[in-house]
């Protein structure tokens, strides 16, 4: 049976509930998203006269609810017009329309009880083969089907959700006793195509498998800190970016999340794992309990670990139990990884270290390892699944059992066995079996350690992704230290920029060019893109700030040329070129964006022109192209400048957009054309898709344009008086006025005394000169120095 999903019901209009309904409106389906009735009128419902009969009322809580999770940040949506998406109601009124549902998704409070009315509600509505899943994140789901129906139960499984929904990638599916297999098939593929998720088949044991391992770390680590006596600093610098894991590390991500949740999942975990090795690790510690007894929760609270007085950040003393001025921790361990690129490649240097953080990370890893090995076949049957789970739901770079494969299996033994500790007898047996690792990697694809077989078996769900990290050695074809292209098959190649931050300097330059003519000479298409943090940050401003400073123009001037003539190879060239962007796609990345011939873009893609910030204009090419785009909307009896005022704002106010959905009404993304990738993990396959169709359907190499249209004094004229009253009302500095003032010059096409049609290269010209002219200012330098030094834009 073919199964589509069209319209989704969530039950629970909480932060959960608000932000699953937001993600479901995200990729375009009908939401009905529904909560109970309140038990009373507020002050303005009784002055108004309304009364608890009235509709308004009934659905308050579930309209005030969805009004704060769309005014939250980060958003729960791509785009604030998806909102209308959503349609509320209550429990009281609207359950009954969840007949109309494909899928019905229960997120109310975490008690079985209440779970089970609700329950009672949908099976008494639901039509047959309806989905009915609940996003707990605790509770065995073998006992919320009990005395439904058996259609119920054959279609009833849980679906854990990680909070934020568009955010954290892991999709947890947990089959309850009677789920069928088509469903669970189905809620598989599901989560990965259309929602963007990391699914993983999970069984149905306490905290399911991402929180099973993720508290245990947490509780590990708030064991370890007292018994090495480390602060909190120290802690969250050891276990955040030099780890591959996210910046809030530990203590920053639980005042973040809330001390209560977590202790809300511990305690479960204390009470349902009575025979876990380490149950005694998910005892709170003393510290614990006296924060939970202070209400020293976190954010929620105002403080936690860490408490913001004024300007200042103060930590959490373990021992005196006060609030101090945070530390700067430091430790020699970490000074010899600061020149490994990869956290996956600073393991093993790590566990060899001669000072404490050495000493930590030992008991750290041989800890985990032998609780990750030991869960094997308890919550999972397949060890990849916890690797999956840590990395989709937690943020982790790379998994446990990744880790342990980077310090070598053997190794990781001899750390546990120091510690007093033994893996699970299933990685001994792998090692007798000839297996020295997890993983291996054949002919493109990840394979790992099946325990039934005693043999590497494929990781099943590889067929529609491509992994760079799979092909960089088999398939290379040419690479330089800034760029490396790649074969991708079917005549496809893929650029991949291998700089600091993808930064865009001269051998990513070189390598663009050189991966278009080979593309042009031997292929069918190219591919520009990777699988980094981020897309690109921009071009490489400590090589301009070098020149400038030097007062090297005229070769600074020959960089930039030699950057716009590159953007212009993108545009022009022989070959379909596709673009990829995601995360972070600023300033020359955005430009390389404008000049594709698609974009392929993640829907988590954050892509802008901010070259203000560094107080310059866009130099390769993105000025040139704002004004082209706005020329081309111009439409007979159409106020032109209006037009090209949208286009100049979003260059001049650095927007940045939020989604790669939001980059539509930037102008930066085109409809009809370019298109969105809610997986990433899917978006090089779906490029290299598009690239094949363009070649396919005969490329014709573009004509270059000479016939945008520009106001000239018309719209000069306007933008300068604009600046003018802008600095007036002391909204933006003089820097800031001469930096917007050089834009308007090169948007508007110079001083023309009346609009003409101009070629792009003519539009080149007057931007790099622009450009160039912004380099020669004192107040530009300071910006950019401030930007290299601090990592933020100075205003001047």
């Amino acid at each position: 049976m073919k199964r589509t999903i069209k319209k989704v019901a969530v039950v629970g209009s909480g932060i959960m509930g608000s932000g699953i309904a937001c993600h479901f409106a995200n990729i375009g389906l009908e939401v009905l998203l529904l909560d109970i009735v309140p038990n009373a009128l507020t002050e303005a419902e009784e002055k108004k006269g309304l009364t608890l009969e009235s509709k308004v009322v009934r659905n308050r809580l579930v309209n005030e609810h969805l009004a704060n999770a769309l005014k939250s940040n980060p958003s729960p949506i791509y785009n604030q017009k998806f909102a209308s998406r959503i349609t509320t109601g209550n429990t009281t009124d609207d359950m009954a329309k969840i007949g109309n549902y494909d899928w019905i998704i229960e997120v109310v409070v975490e008690r079985l009880d209440i779970k089970k009315l609700v329950f009672e509600q949908i099976d008494q509505y639901r039509k047959p083969g309806t989905l009915v899943t609940s996003n707990t994140s605790g509770i065995p789901i073998k006992f919320m089907s009990e005395g439904r129906s058996e259609d119920f139960q054959k279609h009833f499984c849980g679906t854990h959700f990680f909070n934020p929904a568009r955010y954290l990638k892991l999709f947890e599916i947990i089959p309850g006793p009677q789920t069928s297999q088509e469903v669970l098939d189905f809620l598989f593929d599901y989560g990965s195509k259309f929602l963007g998720k990391t699914s993983v088949i999970a069984k149905d044991t306490p905290a399911f498998i991402g929180n099973r391992i993720g508290i245990f770390g947490i509780q590990s680590l708030f064991h370890l800190v007292k018994e090495m006596g480390l602060t909190i600093e120290e802690v969250d610098k050891l276990t955040g970016p030099v780890i591959g894991r996210p910046k809030s590390a530990t203590f920053r991500t639980v005042d973040v999340v809330g001390l209560d949740t977590l202790v809300h999942v511990a305690n479960g975990l204390y009470e349902g794992v009575p025979n876990d090795e380490a149950h005694d690790l998910f005892k709170l510690p003393d510290f614990i309990s006296k924060m939970m007894e202070n209400k020293w929760l976190g954010s929620k609270t105002g403080q936690g670990f860490y408490k913001k007085v004024d300007k200042d950040i103060l930590s959490l003393d373990l021992d005196t139990m006060e609030y101090r001025p945070a530390k700067k921790a430091s430790f020699a361990t970490l000074e010899l990884t600061k020149t490994i690129d990869k956290p996956i490649d600073r393991f093993k240097v790590l566990v060899k270290g001669k000072d404490k953080a050495g000493e930590f990370y030992r008991k750290n890893f041989s800890a985990m390892f032998a609780y990750v090995s030991n869960r094997v076949p308890e919550i999972t049957d397949d060890f990849y699944k916890i690797d999956d789970a840590m990395k989709a739901g937690f943020g982790w770079e790379n998994g446990p059992f990744e880790i342990w494969d980077a310090i070598g299996v053997q190794k990781g033994i001899e750390l546990m066995q120091a510690e007093g500790l033994q893996p699970a007898a299933w990685v001994t047996e792998m090692l007798a079996s000839g297996n020295a690792s997890f993983y291996s990697v054949k002919e493109g694809a990840t394979y790992f350690y099946n325990i039934a077989t005693k043999s590497q078996v494929k990781v099943p769900g590889q067929d529609s992704f491509i992994i760079l990290n799979n092909i960089r050695e088999s398939k290379k074809v040419w690479s330089n230290s800034g760029a490396v292209i790649h074969d991708l098959g079917d005549g496809i190649l893929n650029l991949e920029f291998q700089s600091k931050m993808n930064t865009i300097g001269g051998d990513v330059l070189v390598g663009i060019n050189k991966a278009i003519d080979l593309a042009e000479k031997e292929y069918n298409g190219l591919v520009i893109g990777n699988q980094g943090a981020n897309f690109s940050v921009g071009a490489n401003i400590g090589m301009i700030f070098m020149m400038a400073v030097e007062q090297e123009y005229d070769e600074l001037n020959m960089a930039i040329k030699m950057f716009q003539d590159t953007m212009m190879r993108v545009r022009y060239s022989a070959t379909p070129v596709i673009v990829a962007p995601h995360g972070m796609t600023l300033g020359g990345g955005c430009e390389m964006t404008l000049h594709a011939d698609k974009v392929v873009a993640a829907a988590e893609s954050y892509i802008g022109l901010v070259e203000f910030g560094v107080g310059v204009i866009p130099g390769g090419g993105g000025s040139k192209e704002m004004a082209l785009r706005a020329s081309d909307l111009f439409r007979k009896n159409d106020v032109e400048l209006n037009v090209l005022q949208e286009y100049f704002l979003t260059v001049a106010m650095a927007k940045v957009s939020t989604s790669a959905y939001e980059a539509f009404d930037l102008g930066i993304l085109q409809k009809g054309k370019d298109v969105v990738v809610v997986n990433r993990d899917r978006q090089i396959a779906e490029a290299k898709k598009h690239a094949l169709l363009l070649a396919e359907a005969g490329y014709t190499q573009p004509i270059k344009r000479t016939d945008v249209k520009v106001l000239g004094k018309q719209a000069l004229g306007m933008f300068l008086v604009g600046t003018d009253q802008m600095v007036a009302g002391k909204y933006i500095s003089e820097h800031d006025q001469k930096i917007a003032n050089k834009l308007a010059y090169v948007m508007a096409g110079g001083d023309l005394s009346e609009p003409t049609l101009v070629s792009e290269q003519y539009l080149l010209d007057i931007e790099r000169e622009a450009f160039l002219s912004l380099c020669t200012e004192r107040k530009t330098l300071e910006r950019i120095q401030f930007m290299l030094t601090k990592g933020k834009p100075l205003r001047n």
